[in-house]
């Protein structure tokens, strides 16, 4: 199972936003989360349905998606 098959994106769930599958919270809360200083195990503490393997999930989902993204040059 690659970490990207526990995501979802389902347009009756949170918009249609990627969530980690079986859940309701979204790629974006869990980055917001790690960015805003929530340490992994703070995190896993706080939303018990979420495993370390979600979180990594959560993580290459957002560096695929990086990857994918069009380059534009700095000014």
């Amino acid at each position: 199972m690659s970490p990207l098959d526990r995501i979802a994106v389902d347009p009756e769930i949170r918009f249609g936003k990627p969530c980690v599958k079986g859940t309701r919270i979204t790629v974006g809360d869990v980055l917001a989360y790690l960015a805003g200083g929530t340490s992994e195990a703070q995190l896993l503490a706080e939303f018990p349905q979420l495993t370390a393997d979600d979180v990594r999930a959560c993580l290459a989902y957002a560096a695929e998606r990086e990857r994918r993204s069009l380059s534009v040059p700095a000014v």
